[in-house]
């Protein structure tokens, strides 16, 4: 019973990779060199040379935000080590589901959800607070 369906997707195997479409270049070689260019605004893509092939993009830096308006968040080498030792301790806890880490994994993960809603509560808190009072 299982004999058949399996005979029919060999067959169907051979069919579906002459169906597939012919290689753009039709003496079946690939091109010899493929450039990326990466262009400003107004710019136009330069014209492929011989045989290449040419991918033009534009750079996307004159519609960033200016880096006075950004949202500054201390990096990672400004922060203390307690800080740092607080964050590795946290993400350890959760891996290994030990209680009061809200995850489902470990024998006690499920019983800190309402702690980790109260404390992603109080940095929503802090956070809007923080945007409201860096408003120019």
């Amino acid at each position: 019973m299982i004999r058949f369906p399996i005979a029919l997707m060999l067959l169907a195997v051979p069919a579906a990779t002459l169906a597939q479409d012919k290689p753009a270049a039709e003496n079946g070689k690939s091109p010899l060199r493929i450039r990326n260019v990466q262009l400003n605004q107004g710019e136009k893509c330069p014209p492929a040379v011989g045989d290449e092939i040419v991918v033009c993009g534009t750079i996307e830096e004159p519609y960033r935000i200016p880096k006075s308006l950004r949202e500054s968040k201390p990096d990672a080498a400004s922060q203390s080590w307690v800080n740092r030792a607080a964050t590795i301790d946290e993400a350890g806890r959760v891996a290994g589901g030990l209680p009061n880490t809200c995850s489902p994994v470990g024998t006690g993960g499920q019983t800190g959800c309402i702690t980790k809603m109260l404390r992603d509560y109080t940095a929503e808190k802090v956070e809007k607070k923080r945007q409201e009072s860096s408003i120019p």
